[in-house]
């Protein structure tokens, strides 16, 4: 290969000049340099400013020929390529040259794109980055020995050893910006399986999960134990509720773990799923299962909470349930709750 590329270098130049960029970002590869010196190393061999943007931050980074941050105001891109990982653009690298563009500037921004993916790879996942869906199936199989799972979750980007939750979740939104909502600045991959959204990452932050989604997060235990867990706090989120931690259910993922014969059969459930039709009814008794207080019901449903306390008399006649009692609350809530389980 190498006897190759010299006869190749000695009939062209352009070659020539091709093959020692070629040469200079795999020596770069092989370093593992992160971004911020492969930016100022491509400065220097460009001999103008060197460019590069991640979308995931929106940060950019400029570097002069001397290997210093530029201070001058940012000129017109002479050149630019597109970081591509996974099969999605994460990013951009340019040049800011200010004469004509060199013949071999493509060729450099090119390599340079190559090599910051892989920096990204290695010291960060990008932001949003969709992932190989069977090897996400993989790393969240039950039937998968552990020797499969870690080969999986390293093929991913993911650390050996390093906790990491699964989450799964209903969206319109898609996959890879939902990952980099509720995962910024750390390793996440996202991939979908039938109907349902799989998120893995190695910190998950409920407060950002953007309001139409619903999710269920399960522990940082192995992969397939959260998976499990994510599927069944999923079944437990509402509109009211819409993001479920799995460790925040406690005894009620018991429920769960009913057949649902044995629900439907359930006198309550059954009560619960006459006044179903009854919108009304039922976001009445939603909101006061969810705030166990007549007064709070109120401000949900923005009543007055004797006009509360009047449908919840009128609804506990048919659940057969005094709900002014902490028992008739507690069964009324039970049987909400595995009422929504049978028809999630």
């Amino acid at each position: 290969m190498e006897a190759l590329a010299v006869r190749l270098s000695g009939l062209d130049p352009y070659v020539d000049g091709a093959i020692r960029i070629v040469a200079f970002y795999d020596t770069l590869m092989r370093r593992r340099v992160d971004l911020a010196a492969l930016v100022r190393a491509s400065a220097g061999l460009a001999e103008c400013v060197a460019g590069i943007r991640l979308h995931g931050t929106g940060r950019a980074t400029r570097v002069s020929p001397h290997g210093k941050e530029a201070s001058t105001p940012p000129s017109p891109a002479s050149a630019t390529a597109p970081i591509i990982l996974d099969e999605e653009e994460i990013g951009t690298v340019w040049l800011e040259r200010p004469g004509p563009p060199n013949p071999l500037d493509d060729v450099l921004l090119d390599r340079l794109a190559i090599a910051a993916a892989t920096a990204v790879e290695r010291y960060g996942p990008a932001r949003t980055t969709m992932a190989d869906p069977a090897l996400v199936e993989l790393a969240i199989s039950s039937d998968c020995d552990e020797a499969a799972r870690a080969r999986a979750l390293r093929l991913l980007g993911f650390t050996a050893g390093v906790p990491v939750h699964v989450v799964a979740v209903r969206s319109q939104l898609p996959l890879d910006q939902l990952g980099g909502l509720v995962c910024p600045a750390r390793p996440v991959k996202a991939a979908r399986l039938a109907d349902v959204g799989v998120i893995l990452a190695t910190t998950v932050d409920r407060a950002w999960f953007p309001a139409g989604v619903r999710a269920g997060i399960g522990t940082a235990e192995s992969p397939d134990r959260s998976w499990r867990q994510a599927r069944t706090a999923l079944r437990f989120a509402t509109p009211r509720e819409p993001v479920i931690r799995y460790t925040d259910l406690g005894a009620l993922a018991l429920l769960a773990e009913i057949p649902q014969d044995s629900a439907r059969d359930n006198a309550d459930v059954a009560a619960i799923a006459r006044i179903a039709g009854r919108p009304e009814d039922l976001e009445t008794l939603d909101a006061y299962c969810a705030t166990g207080s007549l007064r709070r019901a109120a401000d949900l449903l923005h009543l007055h909470h004797s006009s509360v306390a009047r449908r919840l008399e009128q609804i506990g006649k048919p659940l057969g349930i005094d709900l002014t009692e902490p028992t008739g609350l507690v069964r009324a809530r039970l049987a909400l709750t595995a009422w929504r389980l049978l028809n999630d």
